[in-house]
């Protein structure tokens, strides 16, 4: 029993001892305060004689009693020493602005990190006070409720359609606010017409919408246009049950701000229908009919005939569309129809009953057109890129999958001075590589050009990299005559290229990938099913 007690003895005059060092260490930290206050007075930019040290201890309050002497607690049935923890106030001695404003503690000294190894040892909470008056100023009691409703709108105006909605929805100063009509400008609403709603279209015209995406109609299109009379763009694309008899109804009065109609994939849509829209809509500037496969040349003829502002109109797949409804178009039967002669996008994509004719009454009466897309005409040949090459307004030139397309007609659009900036041949296999060296000796302008699965090499690539220097756009997906020797000098000598297609491209290697990267300009780079940026 006497051993045990010996033992306790000692173990206890070992914790005193360990008591003491930590005491020992605060004393240091204590002794080294005035270098934490030089660094202090260099951060605060104040000599260190304005500065005033307040030490008191957290644990035994003002008299410090308790901060100076050894505090002992038992743990567990051992003691424990705790170190006292230091208050240290900043404060300047004379006189300043900032003298009225409360305190901000903020620690600038710590304990040293040997100290707190022990799993025994808990110190007090240490703290130091640093007097911060900057952040005390007075702050503006401006709140964003405050703001004016032309603030709030120039904000909202920045935000989604659907968080616009959502911000409408907040309270009544922000509803006003949103419903500005600055906030909705430009915005197209997509609508789902399944029953009745009074203060649907009320609402659009308070907020300023003219754009109006139908998604399904289950009510009388009548309503949209009565409900928003000064509607400039009309989307129907996909309602397949529009019909000549629903539009007839809802076309009853002349719609002067209307100037986009796009009626694609609506499949009951025929002749008749066209009739009633070349009567109503005067200033239509864009008529969309791609999928109407239900249109003949009747209905281009009444097109031509009261659709004078007409600048862009899609006939894709409408496979009744033949020759004399391009004559039609192109105001060669005066007599009937005036024209479309303002005319810039023409989308003849997959029309199939066309031929080199329709190209010739395009460029007798067209002269305006832009743009022209043949793709999938099977039935036009060399012999129609010569009357294309004749119209110098023609910009951009999709023969895509025309199989009767080969180098005679690229040089026929070369010899005629063409002045395209974007021609597509992919996929016409009669296109080699002396088409390439028609298109290097004429076809100077060009921006953009795609010969995807063409019979090319990079004999041909060399050919088009000598003189085309302002190529941005090369599309060669699936040419696999292409090795590294094409892709370097295209590397070399194409150095504002911004946008590259090698899918399927099997015989090159990562050596001129390397180099084709290093364009200073190149944005996209196509290797497969996805591109990379």
């Amino acid at each position: 029993m006497r051993v045990k007690s010996r033992g306790k003895e000692r173990e206890l005059v070992r914790e005193d001892e360990r008591g003491k060092e930590r005491t020992k260490l605060v004393e240091r930290e204590r002794l080294n305060l005035p270098r934490s206050l030089k660094q202090l007075s260099e951060n605060l930019k104040m000599p260190p004689a304005e500065l005033r040290i307040n030490t008191e201890s957290r644990a035994g309050g003002k008299d410090g009693k308790r901060g100076e002497q050894d505090e002992y607690r038992r743990v567990k049935g051992r003691r424990a020493t705790v170190a006292p923890s230091l208050d240290c106030r900043v404060k300047p001695l004379s006189q300043s602005p900032w003298s009225a404003m409360e305190e901000t503690q903020v620690g600038f000294t710590e304990l040293p990190a040997a100290m707190f190894h022990r799993p025994h040892y808990r110190p007090y909470h240490t703290t130091t006070h640093l007097y911060q008056p900057h952040l005390h100023l007075t702050r503006s009691g401006t709140h964003v409720s405050s703001l004016y409703p032309e603030i709030l709108a120039l904000i909202f105006s920045h935000l989604e359609v659907r968080d616009k909605g959502r911000a409408a929805q907040v309270c009544v100063a922000w509803r006003d606010a949103a419903y500005h009509k600055s906030v909705w400008r430009g915005v197209e609403a997509k609508l789902h017409l399944r029953r009745a709603n009074s203060s649907l279209f009320a609402s659009l015209v308070r907020r300023g919408i003219r754009k109006v995406q139908v998604l399904s109609l289950r009510r009388s299109l009548r309503d949209v246009l009565l409900g928003v009379p000064n509607l400039e763009s009309l989307n129907l694309s996909g309602c397949y049950n529009v019909t000549d008899v629903g539009l007839s109804h809802a076309l009853v009065v002349e719609l002067p701000c209307l100037t986009v109609l796009n009626l694609s994939l609506c499949k009951q849509v025929t002749d008749n229908c066209l009739g009633r829209i070349a009567q109503y809509l005067k200033n239509l500037e864009v008529l969309e009919l791609g999928g109407c496969c239900n249109v003949t040349n009747t209905g281009l003829l009444l097109i031509a005939w009261g659709l004078y502002k007409l600048k862009r109109l899609n006939l894709r797949s409408c496979w009744h569309v033949s020759d004399q409804g391009i004559g039609h178009l192109a105001g060669l039967n005066a007599e009937a129809a005036r024209g479309n002669l303002s005319l810039e996008y023409l989308g003849l994509q997959d029309c199939q009953r066309l031929t080199d004719e329709a190209l010739k009454h395009a460029s007798v009466g067209l002269a305006e057109l832009k743009s022209i897309n043949l793709s999938f005409c099977v039935s036009i040949s060399d012999s129609g890129l010569k009357h294309l090459a004749k119209m110098m307004s023609l910009r951009e030139l999709n023969l895509r999958s025309c199989d009767n397309i080969s180098d005679i007609g690229m040089a026929y659009l070369a010899e005629g001075g063409s002045r395209i900036t974007s021609l597509d041949v992919s996929f016409c296999d009669k296109i080699s590589d002396q088409a390439l060296v028609h298109v290097s000796q004429g076809l100077f302008n060009l921006r953009s050009l795609s010969l995807n699965a063409c019979q090319i090499s990079d004999e041909g690539l060399c050919r088009i990299a000598r003189t085309l220097h302002d190529l941005e756009t090369l599309n060669v997906g699936q040419c696999n005559c292409i090795t590294d020797k094409g892709l370097t000098i295209i590397a070399d000598s194409l150095k504002n290229l911004r946008c590259i297609d090698l899918y399927g491209c099997t015989r090159i290697t990562t050596l001129s990938l390397e180099r084709i990267m290093k364009l200073p300009q190149l944005s996209t780079l196509n290797l497969g099913l996805w591109h990379i940026r």
